[in-house]
């Protein structure tokens, strides 16, 4: 079974690289993703999905069958900008192929797996393996730029509520079940402007946040540890002030931080953390909002909290794709978690929707100018997603009796 699907999805390996090479040349960092998924859009259509549409948001949605089982595959769309230009050794929207790699960016996190999951789901309705599912891809938007939120609006906004979650960041044909939740927080500090000139006049509102910035610091190195999601951290990740002029003193200063929440950790503890520093003094501490527009002109608002989340090793689902991958590849993929957050924060954090990871790519490359994908990976990772409906639609009944019943698609 395995080596057939491997010898089905070679037949399209020129197509998914061709595919691949296409999205990587055209530019679509979060908000401007427009001319990406118009070119998503088409390829659905070719491959011949029952239905292929844009949701308010922006995703980009194609669906095939109509069984018991609702598996979403889902892929974003959306990619970091590529900084200086100088800095890469190739164009990162050339799509360079050679030496049995596709490179630029996108060309891990996470473009392969869109391209992967389109062919696979050709695949499997081909072969006939989605007799007892229905299928959505999701090729989302504003990942980048607020992971979730993507999943958050397919669920909410447009009811489309899936009985498992396949989740395209990279895994290096591996299976993860979580990571680490993640919370933005804003620490702001008031000062009194002066003239440079006179500084003991004013007060320095950068002055008062630089021992923050020590102490916040000092606590990442006591964080929590847990076995299997690794260590919180806390980063100040920019600073900001304003002051009348460059001979001012700053009336007000701002830092950002990243904190990464690890098992048993919740915002209000984090935020409890963050008022006990020792200089904290008057400075305010809030979690930050997201209030955007995507690229279809719909507004997406959120707290930007992110939950952490985990999907036990013996659940249906992990068990199943990791079967599949197995089938396929001949040996147990390793079983294992990001180290970076991704769109389960949604799926599995925020609505108990169980989910997991299969991509190829290596996740230490994503957001770097040293972007690529095997080629002989991606035509792996196409016959294991083609594979995967199979698997899980013979533990149907297991996975419908575990996935939450609330608003199920089709319901």
């Amino acid at each position: 079974m395995g080596h057939d699907a491997l010898d089905r999805a070679r037949a399209y390996e020129r197509d998914i690289v061709t595919f691949l090479r296409e999205m990587i040349a055209i530019p679509a960092e979060s908000l401007h993703e427009g001319d990406r998924c118009e070119r998503v859009r088409r390829e659905y259509e070719a491959l011949g999905f029952e239905e292929v549409f844009f949701d308010k948001l922006g995703n980009v949605i194609g669906k095939i069958g109509t069984g018991p089982l609702t598996i979403l595959m889902d892929g974003h769309i959306d990619c970091v900008g590529v900084g200086d230009p100088k800095a890469w050794k190739f164009d990162p929207f050339q799509g360079k192929h050679e030496d049995g790699k596709v490179w630029g960016r996108g060309a891990v996190d996470e473009l392969p797996a869109v391209a992967c999951m389109a062919y696979a789901a050709k695949i499997a309705k081909d072969q006939g393996f989605l007799e007892d599912v229905t299928l959505y891809l999701s090729a989302t938007v504003m990942e980048e730029d607020c992971d979730g939120y993507c999943l958050l609006h397919l669920i909410e906004k447009e009811g489309i509520r899936p009985d498992v979650v396949i989740l395209g960041e990279p895994t290096d044909l591996n299976v993860y079940r979580g990571h680490r939740g993640r919370v933005e927080i804003a620490v702001d500090t008031t000062g009194v402007s002066s003239h440079a000139a006179h500084p003991e006049r004013g007060v320095n509102a950068l002055y008062k946040i630089a021992p923050i910035i020590q102490d916040i610091e000092a606590l990442n190195e006591r964080l929590p540890q847990d076995e299997f999601l690794g260590k919180g951290t806390i980063v100040v990740s920019s600073i900001e002030c304003t002051t009348a002029s460059l001979n001012a003193v700053p009336d007000s200063a701002r830092i950002t931080v990243d904190r990464r929440m690890t098992a048993g950790e919740t915002v209000d503890s984090v935020l409890a953390e963050l008022h006990a520093l020792p200089h904290v003094g008057d400075a305010t501490i809030v979690v930050l909002n997201y209030d955007v527009t995507s690229w279809r002109g719909e507004r997406a608002q959120q707290e930007k909290f992110y939950p952490t989340w985990v999907l036990p090793e013996d659940h249906g689902l992990v068990q199943g794709v990791a079967e599949a991958t197995k089938a396929v590849l001949g040996a147990r993929p390793k079983i294992s978690r990001w180290s970076f957050s991704t769109n389960g924060v949604a799926s599995m954090g925020r609505h108990g929707i169980p989910t997991v990871g299969f991509a190829p790519g290596l996740e230490e490359l994503a957001h770097t100018t040293e972007e690529w994908v095997a080629v002989d990976d991606l035509v792996r990772a196409t016959a294991v997603y083609s594979m995967i409906p199979e698997f899980l639609a013979q533990r149907k009944e297991e996975l419908l009796a575990a996935a939450p019943r609330t608003a199920r698609a089709g319901d």
